[in-house]
């Protein structure tokens, strides 16, 4: 392997430009970080109000019904409904006191006309009774969602039910949004206390690798990394919508990133000045070797995160150029400030010196001379402990948290499990909304009874069921369509009434679940192989050689499916969650959540390795030898790994 003139030029004739200039204005260079560190605090609290609460699916079936629905009945179609019960007392029965029920929901439609509810006495139709005849419930309809501070419907109709019902009659409410709420008000920490919480955690790591007051200067880094990413966020919420998922993941991989780049590049600077150089030249040195390996991970990261942009959800094409950002200017700050403050003061705040850098991790070293000595062994020994971290991924199933694992306690858990024990099929909780013309609504009705996991089908007669010329029809589960093992039903809905005249669509939890594995799932070839070939052409770049990129992405997918197959045995299948929180399996990994570690451990994976090889190679390039290279750069690099 030699060097290729065209890439000295490009990366260690850069650099070390860079470096010779920000020593020269340093100054210049941390007023301005810290003008944009104070502008990024000031600005977040902003950036909270204009960020998206968008889960739109253009093109999609189902929500492109749900749309229909919102815009002629306001209400329903994304949101799943409230479950309101009514349970009379010990010598009554719903359908004898039907009168004072119907009545009492009447009121409820009568006070709040967004509402649209659907109950025994507007259907007659046997699945809103329990077994025992004493309970009864309404599916509430509210308007959609617009933050995560809405409230269920339900929050605020409680309490006017109750006092239109007869003394003695018991309310409950229970839903998806009941259930995952437990009827906890606490809205937790926030992104800055989480953020503050791995600070100090990543603080106490640092203390341990430098042993000396130098372990703040990745998190002040860090500090102007996010802030000033806030910032270029906020600005971009100008010019197009960005998700609310990116303020998480600024703060919270931003804080991860800028801590890894920063480390690596300060401990290369402590190195080259225990070898006895001074401290500009440490600088240079730094800027030279640990500055390309931070702009190569940052490269990395960055096409993790774009390629989402492929993907036809706009709110996942937001979390990608958005994301986006982190680690670009999470490079920019490592290769400007960071020079700049160590160019200064950085000799005087390496203290205590503790730990030296001048010599290679002795256990590290020793590590990497037993796995070259006996690589077959740990190859084999390596691939058996991903074999067991892999197998469960082959039973990962996506889509939402099973109701059972939502919670444990609380009044709405208590409610379903009245519904539950009463013989009310789960899928209370996820129905079916099919938008028809009225005309066609008891043809339609028909045809979905006959659907196989279709446990009954609701026609309300009621005016909130009702817009112009058009009917929403209430298809109930046998089982709540939560995840990509119950959405048969779904599916077949869909097949049972396509191109039936006079029916509209369908929406409801289960087809906005079954458009996102389709808009998701189908187009993850695509990003993948984008992430591929931009990793590939850069990795091939960087490192002169055909047979590295290929390992090192070869490498990331077996780290990436052990990964996910830990995560399935662990939240999924409940091993881990029930041990460790006290959560018990959720069933299903949320939809999205793959598809969001993949983009970023791709790339972080992918930091890692770019560290260790860039080492391995610099080391290579100085001795010619290929088990001396690795031996060094494990024993450089474990450590900061």
């Amino acid at each position: 392997m030699t060097a290729s003139p065209a890439a000295e030029a490009g990366t260690t004739g850069m650099l070390p430009r860079l470096a010779g200039f920000v020593l020269r204005h340093r100054r210049a260079v941390i007023a301005v970080w810290l003008f944009l560190l104070v502008a990024g605090g000031a600005g977040a609290g902003q950036l909270s109000n204009r960020l998206k609460l968008d889960f739109s699916l253009p093109g999609q079936p189902g929500y492109e019904t749900a749309t229909k629905i919102l815009d002629s009945y306001g209400n329903g179609a994304q949101t799943p409904p409230s479950l309101l019960t009514v349970t009379v007392p010990a010598w009554e029965t719903v359908r004898a006191d039907s009168k004072n029920i119907a009545t009492a929901f009447e009121r409820l439609r009568a006070a709040d006309p967004r509402l649209r509810i659907v109950d025994y006495a507007s259907t007659h139709d046997p699945v809103f009774l329990t077994h025992d005849g004493r309970t009864t419930f309404a599916m509430v309809f509210g308007p959609v969602f617009s933050s995560f501070n809405d409230k269920p419907a339900s929050e605020k109709l409680v309490g006017p039910l109750g006092r239109a019902l007869p003394a003695g009659y018991h309310v409950g409410a229970t839903g998806l949004q009941e259930l995952a709420s437990g009827g906890n008000d606490n809205k937790g920490s926030g992104v800055f206390a989480e953020t503050l919480f791995g600070a100090l955690g990543a603080l106490a790591v640092l203390a341990f690798v430098f042993a000396s007051i130098l372990a703040l200067v990745p998190l002040l880094i860090a500090a102007v990394s996010i802030t000033s990413t806030l910032l270029v966020v906020l600005a971009l919420t100008y010019i197009a919508p960005v998700s609310f998922i990116v303020q998480f993941l600024v703060s919270l991989v931003g804080l991860g990133v800028a801590i890894d780049y920063s480390l690596l590049f300060v401990t290369r600077w402590r190195e080259e000045r225990q070898r006895g150089h001074d401290n500009a030249e440490a600088v240079h040195i730094a800027m030279r070797t640990a500055g390309r390996a931070v702009l190569l991970s940052g490269g990395t990261v960055a096409i993790g995160l774009v390629a989402l942009v492929v993907l036809p959800v706009p709110g996942l094409r937001s979390v990608g150029y958005g994301g986006m950002l982190i680690p670009l200017v999470s490079t920019a700050v490592t290769l400007t400030l960071l020079p700049a403050l160590l160019g200064g003061i950085g000799p005087r705040i390496d203290w205590p010196r503790i730990r030296h850098d001048d010599r290679a991790s002795r256990a590290w070293t020793r590590w990497g001379r037993l796995v070259v000595r006996r690589r077959w062994a740990a190859a084999a020994v390596a691939l058996a402990v991903l074999g067991v971290l892999i197998a469960p991924v082959f039973s990962l199933t996506t889509g939402q948290t099973s109701a059972e694992a939502l919670t444990k306690s609380g009044t709405a858990r208590t409610t379903y499990d009245v519904l539950r024990t009463g013989g009310v099929p789960t899928g209370v909780l996820t129905p079916l909304e099919v938008l028809t013309r009225t005309g066609s609504a008891s043809a339609a009705a028909a045809d979905l009874r006959q659907v196989k996991g279709i446990a009954a089908v609701a026609v309300p007669t009621d005016a909130s069921s009702h817009r112009g010329d058009t009917t929403v029809l209430v298809g109930v589960p046998e089982e709540a369509t939560l995840n990509n093992t119950t959405l048969a039903p779904v599916s077949a809905a869909r097949d049972a009434l396509s191109g039936q005249a006079g029916v509209i669509g369908i929406a409801g939890q289960g087809p906005i679940e079954l458009d996102y594995q389709h808009a998701v799932f189908g187009n993850f070839p695509l990003m993948f192989a984008i992430i591929a070939v931009l990793m590939f052409l850069l990795l091939a770049r960087a490192f002169r050689s055909i047979l590295l990129p290929l390992k090192a992405l070869v490498l990331n997918l077996v780290s990436m499916a052990a990964t996910f197959g830990l995560m399935t045995w662990f939240w999924q299948q409940g091993h881990g969650s029930e041990a460790v929180f006290g959560i018990p399996a959720t069933g299903a990994i949320t939809f999205w959540v793959p598809l969001m570690v993949f983009a970023f451990l791709f790339g972080l994976s992918m930091d890692y390795e770019v560290f260790i090889l860039a080492r391995m190679r610099e080391e290579y390039d100085r001795t010619g030898s290929t088990r001396t290279a690795v031996i060094r750069g494990i024993g450089r690099t474990g450590r900061l790994v």
